[in-house]
């Protein structure tokens, strides 16, 4: 360093320089902010460097600083700790401050002030950090049925404002654009929305909203698929008719199962009754002669009676009012005038089991027969 230029520094009790310029990153993007001075040229022993950001009503947060000799990463502001630091040598007049991925946090006023000697110089940058539109979504309100009004909206939940959402009908695969169909207008009041009125099947398809700010944009699609109004009639009559048909299904089976059930309970109630259609114990005719037979035989037709009797219950009241019928040993065959053969009366099954029932009421010895 010249002497003479010692002496001018000497001589300047206060020498200040402000320069203001602002920068636009990207969040996530790396930046250098410049700060250039002259102090260097005087007592190195002496330079003190701070930098300091403003990023709302509140005082200045520190965030580097330099100074006898040594560089601090004040507490003050934990946000950026670890991402900041000196982009250069210092010492030698480039004190810039290099930010790594930048986060919408680090926006704000930085001041730059280089001190040496009594001697100050002043950088100050405005930094925007801005942030791309978050992935928008993309929906419909409406009902999409021909003649019906529908409502296409997007949004993005989060981005640098202001975001400009715009819409476009796809109509390949490669994106290309199409025209909208008739009846479609922007709602200027939010232009995020279209509204699409008098559907028709022409208005199926795919659209895209794409949303755009300084630091990008991003998009997404929806799809609108027009039904004919009757489709809904035929889908509804469709349902009902299989509904029906599943109940006369499920009808049709409860049926079976209960008919089975009754069936199979008749049959096995069946053998417990009697029928009053069942054929009656055949009679014999014992000669009043033998009166072991005699015996005997009144002694099974007593068994037998008693049989008949517990299984005829219901007629025996009837019975016990009638006469004691006069039973033919044996039937011969009659002969008319003409010589014919005239066939017996036959018994009456009935008849006969009343007959029995009776006949076991009188005592053996005034009968000339008995039946078994």
């Amino acid at each position: 360093m010249s002497a003479l230029s010692i002496l001018l520094l000497a001589t300047c009790s206060t020498w200040m320089t402000q320069a203001q310029t602002e920068f636009k990153r990207v969040a996530g993007a790396n930046l250098t902010l410049p700060c250039h001075h002259r102090l260097h040229l005087l007592n190195q022993t002496s330079l003190d460097i701070e930098w300091l950001l403003q990023n709302s009503e509140a005082d200045p947060k520190v965030v580097i600083t330099y100074g006898g000799g040594h560089i601090y990463y004040p507490d003050l502001n934990e946000e950026q700790k670890g991402r900041v630091s000196f982009a250069s040598n210092f010492r030698n007049g480039d004190a810039s401050l290099e930010i790594s991925f930048l986060q919408p946090s680090d926006a704000g006023a930085y001041i730059c002030k280089v001190k040496n000697a009594g001697n100050y110089e002043w950088t100050h940058i405005t930094l925007k950090v801005l942030e791309k539109p978050s992935k928008p979504k993309c929906w419909k309100e409406g009902e999409l049925s021909e003649g019906k009004e529908i409502i296409l909206q997007c949004n993005s939940v989060s981005g640098t404002k202001p975001i400009i959402y715009t819409w476009q009908r796809i109509i390949d695969e490669e994106g290309k654009a199409g025209s909208f169909p008739p009846m479609t207008r922007i709602n200027f009041s939010n232009p995020a929305q279209i509204i699409m009125k008098n559907l028709t099947r022409l208005a199926s398809g795919s659209y895209q909203c794409t949303a755009t700010n300084e630091a990008g944009k991003d998009s997404c699609v929806v799809q609108v698929s027009v039904q004919y109004a009757r489709n809904f009639g035929l889908i509804a009559g469709a349902a009902c008719g299989a509904i029906g048909v599943l109940f006369l299904i499920f009808l049709t089976v409860w049926l079976t199962i209960r008919r089975n059930q009754k069936k199979k309970y008749e049959e096995e109630e069946s053998p417990n009754e009697i029928r009053e259609d069942a054929e009656a114990p055949k009679a014999r005719l014992v000669k009043p002669g033998s009166s072991s037979s005699g015996s005997r035989s009144s002694h099974s037709g007593s068994s037998s009676t008693r049989s008949t009797a517990n299984s005829a219950s219901r007629s025996q009241q009837t019975l016990s009012t009638e006469a004691t019928p006069h039973i033919t040993p044996t039937q011969h065959s009659q002969v008319d005038t003409d010589g014919r053969e005239i066939e017996p009366k036959k018994i009456n099954h009935t008849n006969l089991v009343k007959i029995e029932a009776t006949s076991a009421m009188v005592p053996a010895q005034s009968r000339a027969f008995q039946t078994v």
